[in-house]
C-alpha cells in the first residue's frame, strides 16, 4: 500500500489551468467544481507511473487534461491486457463513488501529462448530495463500462490488425497532436498479443501510409483511412461518450453561468 499519492505536483496556480480542458469536469456544475477546489491540485503524470495497483483503496480522483491512463486487468501469470483507456473525456478512480471499495485493475500512465488530483472524499460528498453531479458521474461510470465490455468483445472477436487501429484511434482521440509516445512492445502488451504480431501490423499499415513508426513514437499519417480499418468497436465507444458526456439543456446555462469561477479560465 502506498504512503503518498502517485504524480508529482506541479508549482502552478489553479486560477491559470484551464480545468474544462477535461471534458467531463468542464459538465461538473458549478458548485461542486467550487466545492472541490479547496481539494484539488494539478499534478504532473510521467510515463509509466502506476496509480492504482488492484488492492489499493481509492485516496484521490485523476482528471486528466494531457495525459492519457491505461487500465489494465491483471492475470496470475504476470500477464496483463488493457481493458479501457481514460483521458481528457473522464476520470480514475471511479471506485471513490461506486460503492468505495478497493482498486480491481491497475492504472497507469500510457501518455505522460497533467491531471488534476481531487481528493476521494470530496468527490464522493458531492456524489452523495445527488443531483446533476451524481446524474454526471453515473452516466460516465456507465460509459467507462461500456468501454470495457466491448474491449472485452474487441479482443476475443476481432483481428489484431483491427484491434491495433482501435487501439491507435482511441490513443489519437486523447493524444495533442497526431504521434502516440510508445513502443510495438508496449502496445503488444496493452492488446495482449506478441511484439512481433504488432511490428507486423504497424509494418502493413506503414506500406499502406497510414502511419510512420520509429523511435518510440507512431505518426498517424491519416487519419480517415485509419479508422476505416478499425472494428465497429471503436465508432461504438466513441459514440457512446459523446451521447452520454454531452451537454444537457437543463445544465448548460448553469455551466455557462460558473465558467469562470475559482480555477476556470479563459
Amino acid at each position: 500500500m502506498r504512503t503518498s499519492p502517485p504524480g508529482t505536483r506541479e508549482p502552478a496556480d489553479l486560477h491559470a489551468v484551464d480545468i474544462d480542458r477535461n471534458r467531463l469536469l468542464a459538465l461538473v456544475p458549478p458548485q461542486s467544481r467550487r466545492a472541490w477546489m479547496p481539494f484539488c491540485e494539478l499534478v504532473s503524470l510521467p510515463l509509466g507511473q502506476a496509480l492504482f495497483d488492484p488492492g489499493d483503496s481509492v485516496r484521490f480522483v485523476y482528471f486528466p487534461l494531457t495525459a492519457t491512463v491505461a487500465l489494465l486487468q491483471l492475470l496470475r501469470t504476470g500477464d496483463c491486457v488493457q481493458v479501457a483507456m481514460v483521458g481528457s473525456e473522464g476520470l480514475v478512480g471511479t471506485g471513490a463513488f461506486m460503492g468505495g471499495g478497493p482498486m480491481t485493475m491497475r492504472a497507469v500512465v500510457q501518455n505522460a501529462g497533467t491531471a488534476l488530483r481531487i481528493d476521494a472524499a470530496a468527490v464522493k460528498e458531492e456524489f452523495e448530495r445527488g443531483g446533476e453531479t451524481m446524474r454526471l458521474l453515473l452516466r460516465y461510470a456507465q460509459a467507462l463500462m461500456f468501454q470495457v465490455s466491448q474491449t472485452a468483445v474487441c479482443n476475443r472477436h476481432h483481428t489484431p490488425q483491427q484491434q491495433l487501429c482501435r487501439w491507435l484511434m482511441l490513443s489519437l482521440d486523447r493524444a495533442t497532436g497526431d504521434e502516440i509516445a510508445t513502443t510495438h512492445e508496449l502496445v503488444g502488451t496493452m492488446l495482449g498479443v506478441r511484439r512481433e504480431t504488432v511490428s507486423d501490423a504497424i509494418g502493413r499499415l506503414q506500406a499502406q501510409g497510414l502511419v510512420r513508426s520509429g523511435r518510440g513514437r507512431i505518426k498517424v499519417l491519416d487519419r480517415a483511412r485509419l479508422e476505416l480499418g478499425a472494428c465497429e468497436c471503436y465508432r461504438m465507444v466513441r459514440r457512446e461518450y459523446d451521447s452520454l458526456l454531452a451537454p444537457r439543456p437543463d445544465s448548460t446555462s448553469r455551466a455557462a453561468a460558473g465558467a469562470r469561477q475559482p480555477g476556470a479560465s479563459r
